[in-house]
């Protein structure tokens, strides 16, 4: 049959009748294709979600304790240990007084008291407190280590002195180092004073010593 000759169909695909009672001969398959076109969204890609970053975990502290020290002592040894100190220290005070009556408290020791101690030290070292018309006995290693023994104080202290304690602290050194240099020299010269003559430097000429 020719496309002019076949019949025109009319289809009738309303759900509902003239009274709005479903029709039993309706072609559900427009509604389940119509009912599908909108409860189904487009599916769209969704990207990958990138994993958060993670921060790196900080490495612990390299140690500088020696480990060939004993481990320190606890809080409680060391409360323990500073109160029986505290007592022994009074009862020792109570019968220094009552075999000396009259006598004072010992004064509470500072850092001056420490700064003077090693000064004094350290004078005693360069035979300062020698008597007079006595040989003075000098022990300059033992001064050099006092002397480094106390600009190591004043490094470690630094910034957490007074104006007085900075300024003690900067006459000991002064003083101290002052006095080794001395000392060494005399030394050096008196040395240089019983060398035979034709000894170190030129024939005839006294030696340079510095």
């Amino acid at each position: 049959m020719s496309e002019q000759n076949k019949p025109f169909v009319v289809t009738d695909r309303r759900k509902f009748a003239m009274d709005g009672t479903p029709r039993p001969d309706a072609d559900p398959s427009p509604e389940r294709e119509s009912a599908a076109a909108v409860t189904t969204p487009p599916t769209t890609p969704v990207p990958p979600s990138e994993p958060s970053p993670v921060p790196p975990v900080p490495e612990p502290p390299s140690s500088s304790v020696d480990p060939n020290m004993p481990p320190p002592p606890t809080a409680i040894e060391m409360e323990q240990a500073n109160a029986a100190y505290q007592q022994t220290a009074e009862r020792l005070d109570t019968a220094v007084r009552a075999a000396n009556p009259g006598m004072d408290h010992p004064p509470e020791m500072s850092f001056e008291q420490i700064v003077q101690s090693i000064y004094m030290s350290t004078i005693m070292q360069l035979g300062g407190a020698t008597p007079e018309g006595q040989q003075p006995k000098v022990d300059l290693m033992g001064a050099r280590q006092s002397i480094d023994m106390i600009a190591i104080l004043a490094e470690k202290t630094k910034g957490n002195l007074t104006p007085t304690e900075s300024q003690l602290m900067d006459n000991v050194l002064f003083e101290v180092r002052m006095g080794f240099l001395e000392v060494t020299q005399a030394l050096a010269r008196s040395a240089a004073n019983r060398q035979p003559p034709g000894g170190p430097g030129q024939p005839g000429r006294p030696s340079i010593v510095r």
